[in-house]
């Protein structure tokens, strides 16, 4: 018996030896009168097993079937099996509908080996940090390096996820290398879709932030003191911050240890091998997936993301953007080689000028002059050519027979004398 129930029963035996009144004992053991009666009636009945209750011992109505646990095992281990529990059961439930609470079937995975209870680790201490309040207000941006295809595709692949603060939604696509081009292009796609975030939230990797020398923040902005990505986050208006520690980041690093879970098994499960396929996956089924389920509704129904407007040129701001001189015959340096300006956009004070180049993201070289922009057209190389000459020199020198040189037959005469 527990402690509650011995406590019932010496109120019982008081009540039967007459020492206490029915109402002061319903109301030492916290029952109603109607109640106490009738416990009372059983214990008259069934003496000291009254406070006992009838079912225990039993099996529940409700309880899980050892034929459905032993289907869910076996499931688990053959199909599921370095899936954890709360991602099983739900594949479960989807392919099998076998229908399982996650404890239930973390329950059975550890009794039968699948799975190894967490013991609690001791890490540092990190104050919690509230949520921003309005969607596209602060944004974290990071890079998953992970085998995301396993054995199926090109071994490990680079993921660029955006994730809200204040919403948890994501964002993210595949790309082929961690490199500012490929950010840019990520950036474009965030940037058509939801709008300009009032700030972004990344690491201090050398994408975002140049390695000069210390004092370099107090410099104007420019080519010497910002990344091409630093260059774009400022004509766009949005706030650049950097993350002094991984854990200043959680929310987006604990998003990555889902999606190495979560993704790389749907991966798996519908055949993707190739970068466009992980792509297509996670554009048309796990994004929306995942902003349907995991989702959080901010504190203030605000959007804060802001629509790109007239001035602002998206393609020319996410190029790759350099300076050059223009020389006298109108022609710029780039990449090792000359590109000419149309003469149609020839204007006086033009030559010796510094002019600003864009590298677009679809390979074209263009610049502005006045109003519009300009595309740039490569020169042609001379083509260098070889001077033949008709008379051909011997493919070797001539050696005569030994005696026959001049030297040879003078060095003979002079050993005669």
């Amino acid at each position: 018996m527990s402690e509650k129930e011995r406590d019932r029963l010496k109120v019982l035996h008081e009540v039967k030896q007459r020492h206490l009144t029915q109402s002061q004992a319903a109301e030492q053991v916290g029952m109603s009168e109607r109640g106490f009666r009738k416990l009372l009636k059983r214990f008259r009945e069934n003496k000291d097993s009254a406070v006992v209750h009838g079912l225990r011992g039993r099996r529940s109505n409700r309880g899980l079937t050892e034929e459905t646990a032993s289907k869910a095992v076996q499931a688990v281990r053959q199909e599921y099996r370095d899936f954890g529990p709360t991602l099983a059961a739900e594949y479960l439930d989807k392919d099998l509908q076998i229908s399982l609470s996650r404890e239930t079937l973390r329950q059975l995975m550890i009794r039968e080996g699948l799975w190894k209870a967490k013991t609690q680790k001791i890490s540092e201490v990190h104050v919690w940090r509230p949520r921003r309040s309005c969607q596209g207000e602060l944004v974290q941006w990071d890079t998953s390096v992970h085998a995301w295809l396993e054995d199926r595709g090109p071994g490990k692949m680079y993921l660029i996820a955006l994730i809200d603060d204040a919403s948890s939604s994501l964002f993210g696509r595949f790309v082929p290398a961690d490199s500012s081009e490929q950010h840019r292009r990520v950036l474009r796609g965030y940037v058509e879709r939801y709008g300009r975030p009032l700030a972004v939230y990344t690491d201090k990797a050398s994408l975002f932030q140049p390695t000069l020398a210390p004092g370099w923040k107090t410099e104007e902005p420019g080519p010497k003191s910002e990344t091409q990505m630093g260059r774009a986050f400022r004509e766009l208006g949005i706030e650049w911050i950097a993350a002094h520690s991984p854990q200043a980041k959680g929310r987006i690093e604990r998003c990555f240890g889902t999606l190495q879970d979560r993704l790389v098994k749907g991966l798996r499960r519908v055949g993707a091998g190739t970068l466009e396929a992980a792509n297509e996956y996670l554009e048309r089924e796990f994004l929306k997936d995942w902003n349907e389920r995991f989702t959080v509704q901010p504190d203030s129904q605000v959007n804060a993301h802001r629509p790109m407007n007239q001035a602002l040129h998206l393609e020319s701001i996410l190029s790759h953007v350099e300076q050059r001189t223009v020389t006298n015959d109108y022609t710029v340096a780039w990449d090792g080689g000359r590109w000419q300006i149309p003469k149609a956009a020839v204007r006086p004070g033009l030559r010796r000028s510094s002019i600003r180049v864009e590298e677009r993201l679809d390979g074209t070289l263009q610049t502005r002059i006045g109003e519009q922009f300009v595309t740039l057209t490569v020169c042609a190389k001379a083509v260098k050519c070889e001077i033949t000459s008709e008379r051909k020199r011997p493919a070797r020198r001539y050696v005569p027979p030994p005696g026959q040189s001049r030297w040879m037959q003078h060095f003979s005469v002079a050993k005669q004398k």
